[in-house]
Parts: structure tokens; C-alpha cells; sequence
């Protein structure tokens, strides 16, 4: 079915609703994308936290780390006013604000501009010059490089947009210091790898949604065995990088006994998604490594904490 008329039915189904101020709010939040929000504030504040700064304004602080998730918020906002045809028709998307007659695109455009503006204003005058371009650089690059340009032209897609999700560790670490150095860069690096298996599981398990959508995620365009395949190369690529703190001494034993058997099963559920051979085992062990990559990265995130303040 067409991706416009199947929207364009949706709205007759859904007419603007008229919501109440909370509702409208709610409409608001759900629309920033809170769960994607979550990671990038939380690897933020662990930027943020294990960055060697001598002395801070913990008022200032609180409000860049506020700033950076209405950036975040922003990016989301304009990525569902971008991609509100292709939502519509998704079963992951379709009960976000614009689908279900919350919120018009242009509210949505409205709001995620000036969310983005005055997120980036707000992190300057909080912080640092350093610090306010990454957020914007971020946001940039998640909305006209990753939705607008690659998303629906290529299968790496994700890969190349995926430094855009990575970033936010290494912005914490700008709050902090004003720079950056070797260690937020690894912290970027373990996120940019962990991103493609992720979304990739994701891709097998709701390959159906992608290829009604028009979006050329990789089992849509290459087939399950080479989708496959790249998602158990990315968790191997992963498994050095993981460790990377600890051989290059920015973290110790404790880090290590974290990230070290979390990274190898890791790679032997990945393997298991490689060996299986039926349409339905590949799509229950892809839900399984969606689900497990989720919190493999707050562990590995938890244990940099953990390491560096016990």
C-alpha cells in the first residue's frame, strides 16, 4: 500500500484532537522520543561525571544536563515532523503524536526548531562554547544527515547516523572540562559500534514494517543472512572497544569484570542469530539481542561509574 495514502487515511481516522494542557504536554514529551532521550541523558551525565574538572557550578551543571536532553528532545521532534508518512504506516511508530491526530507537523516542526535553538543557547550561556557546538553538530546531524539524507537511501543508514547517538558522552565530558580528550572518544567509539547490531536486530524482527515503510534497512535490501552476518561482525568489532578502558588504563578491574563477560555473551548470542537457520528462531533470538543490547549498554555505562567511584 502507498506510504501517503495509508497516512492520509490515518489522519481521516484520527482528526485533530482538541487535548487539554496536560494532555498537550504529554503529546509534547511522548513526541521528543523519551526512551532514545534517556540513553543520550544518561551517557551524558556519565560524560559528565567521570571528567576530571576541578570545580563546578552544580546549579549550571544540572542546567546543561537539562539542555542537552531538550537537544536531544529537539532532534526527536524533528525526525517524527520529518518522517510522519513513514510512522503511519509502521507498527513501532504509528501511536506517536502526529500519527494519532495529537499533534500536526507543524507543531512539530514549530517545537522541534525552537527546542533546538534554545537548547544550544541555553548550553552555551550554562557552559561552554565546546560543549553548546557538539549539541548542535548533534542535532544537525541526527535530523539533515541521518533522517533527511541517508535514512531512506541507503542500508548503512545507520551506521553513518549513528555517530549522532554517540555523542552525548563526550558532550558531558565538554560540560566538564571544556575540551575533549582520548577518553569520551572511546566512550563515543563503543556507542558508534554497538549502534548497527542494535538497530539491525531490530531490523530483522520488524522487517515488515520497514519494507511497507520504504526504508532500506539492511534484511529489507540485502536479505536475512548478510543482516546476519554484519550484526555478529559489529559485535565482535565491539568486544575490543569495550575493553579499550581498561587496556589503555582509563578504567580498572572493576570495569573490566563488568564489560568483559557482557561483551562475550554479547557475541554468543549474536553468534547463535548467525547459526540459526528458520524464519522463526532468527526472529526470537533478534528480539532477544535487541532486548539484551538495551542493557548491555547501561551496564557497560553503570560499571564506568561504578569503576571510577568505588
Amino acid at each position: 500500500m502507498d506510504v501517503n495514502f495509508k497516512h492520509d487515511r490515518l489522519k481521516k481516522n484520527h482528526p485533530s484532537l482538541k487535548l487539554n494542557n496536560i494532555e498537550y504536554l504529554k503529546a509534547l514529551y511522548d513526541l521528543m522520543k523519551p526512551r532514545v532521550m534517556s540513553l543520550a541523558i544518561f551517557t551524558c551525565i556519565v560524560g559528565f561525571l567521570i571528567a576530571p574538572f576541578k570545580s563546578v557550578d552544580y546549579l549550571y551543571a544540572i542546567l546543561s544536563i537539562a539542555a542537552v536532553a531538550l537537544g536531544s528532545g529537539a532532534a526527536g521532534a524533528l525526525n517524527c515532523w520529518y518522517e510522519a508518512d513513514v510512522d503511519s504506516v509502521m507498527s513501532r511508530t504509528c501511536l506517536r503524536p502526529i500519527p494519532t491526530g495529537k499533534l500536526t507537523r507543524k507543531q512539530a516542526l514549530i517545537f522541534g526548531t525552537l527546542a533546538s535553538f534554545i537548547s544550544v543557547g541555553a548550553l552555551y550561556f550554562f557552559s561552554n562554547l565546546m560543549a553548546a557546538s557538539l549539541l548542535a553538530l548533534t542535532i544537525l546531524f541526527y535530523v539533515f544527515v541521518y533522517t533527511i539524507w541517508l535514512k531512506r537511501k541507503t542500508p548503512q543508514n545507520i551506521v553513518i547516523g549513528g555517530a549522532a547517538g554517540a555523542l552525548p558522552p563526550v558532550i558531558g565530558w565538554s560540560i566538564a572540562t571544556g575540551g575533549i580528550s582520548v577518553e569520551p572518544i572511546i566512550l563515543f567509539l563503543i556507542i558508534f559500534i554497538w549502534t548497527p547490531s542494535h538497530f539491525w536486530a531490530l531490523s530483522l524482527f520488524k522487517s515488515e514494517d520497514y519494507r511497507k515503510a520504504n526504508i532500506p534497512m539492511l534484511p529489507v535490501t540485502s536479505g536475512v543472512k548478510t543482516t546476519k552476518n554484519n550484526i555478529l561482525i559489529y559485535s565482535i568489532l565491539l568486544f575490543p572497544i569495550a575493553l579499550a578502558p581498561f587496556y589503555l588504563k582509563f578504567l580498572g578491574l572493576i570495569y573490566l569484570s563488568f564489560s568483559l563477560p557482557l561483551s562475550a555473551y554479547y557475541i554468543f548470542i549474536c553468534f547463535k542469530l548467525f547459526k540459526a537457520k528458520d524464519a522463526k528462531p532468527e526472529k526470537i533470538i533478534a528480539k532477544q539481542i535487541f532486548a539484551f543490547s538495551i542493557l548491555y549498554l547501561f551496564a557497560i555505562f553503570i560499571s564506568i561509574l561504578v569503576d571510577k567511584f568505588a
